[in-house]
């Protein structure tokens, strides 16, 4: 169903954009690379009543997606931030459609849809959870694995993540990654919550393999295929016992649709930074619930702006499987936000301040910039 009550529209006079490096806590290997270091685009939106900050969730390099960096940067400062200022005043609702014309750039349109959202709902007094139709105010929080240098160092992370409290781990796989450490974590900790990630690293070919991970009675498998594969995930979901969920396949609602009437998952991720903005998140999420399909929140190693924003999506009530909503300090030691995320419980509490509901540290973000460009009006 559409947003109950729309945001008011904001008066836009201009965009900040920054690119960040910030360090990660340890190395974050998945089969696609290993970042030690999180380079991202945080945008600012200045209006008349006040400034909203999102985040373009693009990486240095298109491994893991064909955007990245430099690529969204340019799409931005080009074409998508003057489409946007010469609209001068819009309700946050209406970003999309204005940035419909240029094709893709996912990443790039959500990163600033969430900043005008969150001018629109500060200058407003209202949450963003509030907005988007949350039903809780705190979210269970699983935690994502990165590949690690055997079974038994695998082993040893997910023991330090569960000391923690996270209520539900995942690992990241590969071809040659696989088998073992699933079944060595399994072995080690019995009947946990847990589940796989292949970051579409498989093909067809390798579907014995994919099968003997039934063994280990998993939550799900996560995008074992490529993200055009929605044919092939379909015959590999027929042949599976355990549960496939779409992640990078699910680029926006269409695709949600597709995917489900072909039976190629029974389980989907959302990632409201990959697939084009939370408003589009909730569509697929209203989508889901409808048809019965759990849904749940996917991260993309964001700072406090988005998983905030995150923590906000993943109190929606269809939102049935704990997310990669983690602890700020899974990931940085230090954050660009006044109150980084903190796990309680085995659980993130949703913030309940106006529009995502934290402020920026003004010192870690220029500490952490490394290109900062204004565009006015």
């Amino acid at each position: 169903m559409p947003i109950a009550r729309p945001a008011a529209p904001v008066t836009l006079e201009g965009f900040e954009l920054r690119v960040l490096q910030i360090p990660l806590v340890s190395p974050f290997t998945t089969s696609f690379g290993t970042e030690t270091v999180r380079e991202v685009i945080i945008a600012r939106a200045l209006t008349a009543d006040g400034d909203g900050w999102g985040e373009i969730v693009t990486g240095a390099s298109p491994l893991y997606s064909s955007e990245y960096t430099q690529g969204a940067w340019d799409v931005a400062m080009r074409w998508l931030m003057p489409a946007l200022l010469d609209r001068h005043t819009l309700a946050p609702e209406a970003v999309a459609e204005v940035l419909t014309p240029f094709v893709g750039h996912r990443m790039a349109k959500a990163g600033l849809e969430l900043a005008v959202l969150d001018a629109a709902l500060r200058a407003q007094g209202r949450p963003l959870g509030e907005y988007l139709g949350a039903v809780h105010d705190r979210v269970p929080s699983g935690v994502s694995v990165g590949i690690q240098r055997d079974p038994a160092a695998m082993v040893d992370a997910v023991r330090g993540y569960l000391d923690e409290g996270y209520v539900r781990i995942k690992i990241k796989i590969k071809p040659g990654r696989d088998i073992a450490d699933t079944a060595a974590v399994r072995h080690a900790f019995g009947g946990i919550p847990l589940q796989v990630d292949a970051n579409s690293a498989y093909t067809l070919a390798d579907i014995d393999t994919l099968a003997e991970l039934d063994r280990f009675d998993l939550l799900l498998i996560e995008q074992p295929l490529q993200e055009d594969d929605l044919v092939d995930h379909a015959t590999l979901a027929r042949r599976l016992k355990t549960p496939v969920c779409l992640d990078e396949s699910i680029v926006s609602e269409k695709a949600a649709v597709d995917a489900l009437a072909l039976g190629a998952a029974s389980i989907i991720n959302i990632k409201a930074g990959r697939i084009g903005g939370y408003l589009e998140a909730v569509r697929i999420h209203d989508l889901c619930e409808g048809e019965g399909i759990p849904v749940w929140c996917g991260g993309m190693v964001e700072t406090g702006i988005g998983r905030a924003a995150n923590a906000a999506l993943a109190a929606l009530p269809g939102f049935t499987l704990p997310g990669d909503v983690s602890g700020s300090n899974r990931f940085y030691v230090r954050d660009i936000v006044t109150e980084p995320a903190v796990l309680e419980d085995g659980h993130v509490r949703v913030p309940t301040g106006p529009g995502i509901g934290v402020e920026i540290d003004p010192v870690a973000l220029d500490d952490f910039t490394v290109l900062l460009e204004t565009v006015r009006r």
